[in-house]
């Protein structure tokens, strides 16, 4: 179940990242319901998905 909610919490941010605000909201959300070791592969993800989207670059703070 844990990894189900990992692979849902990415399709969701794919999903908003048109919009900085929903995209900080939904990352919020998943720092409260993964798994430590979830967020340090959500971190390595969110590094690579960003790269070409500067504007979501601050929301890298969130899973610091």
């Amino acid at each position: 179940m844990p990894r189900a909610m990992f692979e849902y919490t990415k399709t969701v941010l794919q999903k908003v990242s048109f919009d900085v605000q929903l995209f900080k909201k939904e990352l919020e959300k998943a720092v409260k319901r993964l798994l430590p070791h979830e967020l340090d592969e959500l971190k390595i993800w969110l590094i690579q998905y960003i790269q070409g989207k500067p504007e979501l670059s601050k929301c890298l703070i969130y899973v610091q």
